[in-house]
């Protein structure tokens, strides 16, 4: 693992907190995107305060039901809030390529100086995916389909799309999700014979769909196979044989898709600076959904996040889209910023936000229990203890977070 972490010596931020610096060469951050990857950060670290176990003491409450149907992912077809974390956070890996690049250009660097670093950052993100993923293996556990690994394994291309004009871009996105789509529908469908549970599929399972959508079913698909294949190349405990969830490493590929999509995004911003354009950011949300909706209910490709088929990649980019506007209306166009400062905190570290929750979120867990025991979550009563305590540990996330930002410190890849 190679991280950096790099002394900013001003504070792009300070105008939340206190007078306005001085103008530099360096163009301003863009806020709205800051409070955006915040928020996505923050959706991903707050799993701690365990929404299903509060809405399992209070079976009968509708509103502890929605929280909690809204923290976990839905089980194949359809979405949740928590289903838009990792995609948002590849989105927002392609909205800020252009500003990343543009930078670099303002420094001298030549196009082979970026293109080393690029795939020096690929290979960063999926060795550092790996990493996490083998925490608690004996063993190097090679897996492909983690959120920091299937951006590495797409951001080279993307970079690299980056260069050129903006409908050799729009094409490279067509040619990705419809050459995805079709390798899927010419692959074998499974038949109705087909050993389920031979895959991790039990017959309580209902969520396998019927006819010409059949192709995207559960650990019976082209992704399975090629998994089957391509991860019993590394060394591994025991062969593999299906993943429980139905993730995929092929699903790299329409990810890409969505850090496309975060590309235009974020050339719209730089081109239309320094207008903001939200009206585009809604037109276009609006035509991708609708798209996508319209894919899912013909049966020609369904909206599943797990194995992000192209029709994920439209209808989540096009609430990406959403995210983006709302974000850039309320921040930019409307100027209300100082609500924004505890998201900021968040967005302008995220591989440091990333790695308290997965690496260190459970020393931290066990240390709160350690040294404050139990019972001091249960004040407002046995049910709610749970939440008492994600929130006693989210705020310790962010008071970590928070200090790295007063000191000027970001970890970046």
């Amino acid at each position: 693992m190679q991280a950096t972490i790099s002394e900013v010596h001003a504070n792009p931020h300070a105008n939340l907190v206190q007078p306005a610096a001085p103008r530099t060469a360096t163009p301003p951050r863009n806020v709205a995107v800051d409070a955006y990857r915040g928020l996505v950060m923050l959706l991903m670290m707050g799993e701690v305060l365990s929404f299903a176990a509060v809405a399992r003491a209070f079976p009968h409450s509708l509103f502890w039901h929605v929280l909690a149907y809204n923290q976990t992912h839905v089980e194949w077809a359809g979405v949740g809030l928590h289903d838009m974390i990792q995609p948002s956070f590849t989105f927002l890996v392609g909205v800020a390529l252009p500003y990343s690049i543009h930078s670099r250009i303002r420094k001298g660097q030549s196009f082979r100086k970026q293109l080393a670093h690029t795939l020096w950052r690929s290979l960063i993100l999926i060795a550092l995916g790996i990493f996490l993923r083998s925490t608690h293996s004996g063993q190097t556990y090679f897996t492909f389909e983690d959120t920091l690994t299937q951006i590495g394994m797409g951001y080279t291309f993307a970079f690299l799309l980056a260069y050129c004009r903006p409908k050799w871009q729009w094409t490279a996105l067509g040619t990705i999700l419809f050459g995805y789509w079709l390798a899927w529908a010419l692959y074998p469908a499974p038949g109705a014979n087909f050993d389920y549970a031979a895959v991790g599929v039990p017959a309580t399972w209902h969520h396998n769909f019927s006819g010409f959508a059949a192709h995207w079913n559960k650990n019976s698909n082209l992704g399975q196979a090629f998994d089957v294949w391509f991860l019993n190349l590394f060394p591994r405990a025991s062969r593999f044989a299906f993943n429980e969830g139905g993730y995929l490493t092929l699903s790299f590929i329409p990810t890409l898709g969505t850090m496309l999509l975060g590309l235009r995004a974020g050339e719209w911003f730089r081109s239309a600076a320094p207008k903001i354009p939200v009206k585009r950011f809604w037109v276009v949300g609006t035509l991708l959904v609708a798209a996508s909706l319209l894919l899912h209910v013909t049966g020609v490709c369904p909206i599943v996040k797990r194995i992000w088929t192209p029709a994920w990649t439209l209808f989540s980019g096009g609430l990406c889209f959403y995210f983006l506007a709302v974000f850039s209306w309320v921040i930019d166009v409307k100027a209300y910023r100082r609500w924004a400062f505890p998201l900021v905190v968040v967005g302008m570290n995220s591989i440091a936000a990333y790695l308290i929750a997965d690496l260190f979120g459970e020393s931290i867990q066990r240390n709160l229990h350690i040294h404050l025991g139990y019972r001091v979550f249960q004040i407002f009563g046995l049910g709610l203890a749970p939440l008492m305590f994600g929130i006693v540990a989210l705020l310790i996330y962010w008071l970590i977070l928070f200090w790295m930002y007063r000191r000027n410190l970001f970890l970046r890849i």
